[in-house]
């Protein structure tokens, strides 16, 4: 038995608990042509309709799904009656209703009203915009 030059082809190491077929991509290996949900909505395409092609790991207990890019539509522009009822209910969530100021974050539920009306915390200017005032011309 030589064991200096001697090839072994017969042994290979396989993991046999591994995942094999389309589903067997590892985390951050996705195949090109594939995206995930959020990848097709960062380059301006939507998802919707579209068959799930292969699975990625991710960290938590569900896996990525991946979609083919050729076949993503390119998302539709909001319309103007859209973006009107958007601000509309984002107003809704961002105004406190005692001091009528209108806040860049959404206001805490539990309070219901801005933490300065709600316990004297100073609210920076910078964190709000101002309420609307009437001027007499």
């Amino acid at each position: 038995m030589r064991t200096g030059d001697q090839e072994n082809d017969a042994l290979v190491d396989i993991d046999p608990y591994a995942p094999t077929g389309p589903q067997a991509n590892k985390r951050n290996q996705a195949p090109d042509g594939l995206a995930t949900k959020r990848q097709l909505r960062a380059m301006g395409l939507s998802y919707g309709g579209l068959d799930v092609v292969a699975e990625v790991e991710t960290r938590g207990p569900k896996n990525g799904y991946l979609y083919e890019i050729a076949k993503a539509r390119p998302i539709r522009p909001m319309t103007l009656a859209q973006e009107y009822a958007l601000d509309k209910a984002m107003a809704a969530r961002q105004t406190c209703p005692e001091c009528r100021r209108r806040f860049y974050g959404c206001l805490p539920t539990s309070l219901g009203i801005c933490l300065e009306c709600h316990d004297g915390t100073p609210a920076h200017p910078s964190s709000y915009i101002p309420p609307a005032t009437t001027t007499a011309a």
